[in-house]
């Protein structure tokens, strides 16, 4: 029986550092002024990575990244606007779901799982239909690891006069994205991914001009982004309760994220995590879903072994046992699994995760891989 805790190697929650987790040791006053300084510096970090000062403002709300999604939605999507969402994966349909759950007109345009959105499809999108306002995107989308082509995609919005929103949970904070250089209303993240803190706390950059146009316009009290804001900049607190120990171990997190040299370092961190898996799993016969041309650094996505002895279950339970915790597949056409690159891992510890899978592989007698 182990006695340490598994490694995650999911999408988020992730492994996080001691340092993080001792962070969420002290309780804090939601009025306090300590607190508020905390939330404070968060948002400012959070606006460093993204080089967003002068055009956005960053909005903090309570929930998982989902809550802020479907709060920039509702908040900056006016009711006579139409959403293009871009699909290849089962993000992109959950937020199709979410701008039909709030009432906004939408269209959907839906690439393979295994194929990137390109420039073509969303030209003929827009040339098709004047009535689209805007156009949402999965930067990278978690039910493979496929990336999107942004900055693409950005300049074909931005040429047509469109408004894009950008769902970055999995990749703000090791991919680069930069305000000045790509031309958005909203990006949307979270704590528990890239930046290495615990979930339960989603945030939405919104260019400033954006969100004071969009006062009175969100169907929800609680996730209005432009309430949310407007009541934070006044008073400093948060409108309803804040997740205290989460916006901490954020704050200790993007400490840490800096010392270890920001944005470059963590992405050269994943991709080296990313091909240390890639290149163990394939000398033990396991097969990537996607081509190194459209693989992020950020989850791997494998076909599952044809071996009738090999069932997902007990192989997690199994692989778990050995100290690592994986995550199912989440494609509707082929069997796989995934394995999560992100978190307070290296590429030493990825190859003690491959080691273990290639051990458990063997246990089960799994052959016809």
């Amino acid at each position: 029986m182990r006695n340490t805790p598994p490694v995650l190697l999911t999408p988020g929650p992730l492994t996080t550092s001691l340092r993080t987790r001792q962070a969420m040791r002290v309780d804090w006053g939601s009025w306090d002024e300590r607190f508020n300084a905390l939330t404070a510096s968060v948002c400012t970090q959070l606006l460093d990575i993204l080089n967003g000062h002068g055009t956005h403002h960053c909005v903090p709300l309570q929930g998982s990244g989902t809550f802020a999604v479907e709060a920039a939605i509702g908040t900056l999507v006016p009711r006579d606007g139409k959403v293009l969402v871009l699909i290849n994966g089962a993000y992109g349909k959950r937020l199709a779901k979410i701008c039909d759950v709030l009432g906004r007109a939408f269209c959907t345009f839906e690439a393979p799982e295994d194929q990137p959105i390109t420039e073509a499809d969303l030209e003929a999108m827009l040339r098709a239909d004047s009535r689209i306002t805007h156009i949402a995107l999965i930067h990278c989308e978690t039910s493979t690891g496929i990336l999107n082509p942004l900055p693409e995609i950005a300049d074909v919005v931005a040429r047509h006069g469109k408004r894009l929103i950008i769902d970055a949970m999995s990749s703000f904070g090791a991919l680069p994205v930069d305000a000045a250089n790509i031309p958005f209303d909203a990006l949307i993240a979270a704590s528990g991914k890239c930046l290495e803190g615990v979930p339960g706390m989603g945030f939405v950059f919104v260019r400033k001009e954006t969100l004071e146009a969009a006062a009175g316009r969100s169907p929800s009290l609680a996730l209005d982004l432009h309430d949310q804001y407007a009541y934070m900049a006044k008073t400093g607190q948060w409108r309803f309760t804040p997740p205290t120990h989460v916006v901490a171990a954020l704050h200790e997190a993007l400490l840490q994220y800096r010392e270890d040299g920001g944005l470059p370092a963590r992405n050269a961190r994943y991709t080296a995590n990313c091909q240390t898996l890639i290149k163990g799993m394939v000398e033990r016969g396991l097969r990537p879903f996607l081509p190194p041309s459209i693989q992020a650094p950020i989850i791997v996505t494998f076909h599952a072994p044809r071996d009738a002895r090999y069932q997902f279950k007990d192989f997690y339970e199994r692989v778990k046992a050995k100290g690592f915790i994986l995550y199912p597949g989440k494609l509707t056409q082929v069997d796989t699994f995934r394995v999560g690159c992100i978190g307070h891992v290296d590429a030493q510890g990825m190859q003690a995760a491959v080691d273990a899978i290639g051990d458990v592989l063997l246990e089960m007698e799994v052959v016809d891989i």
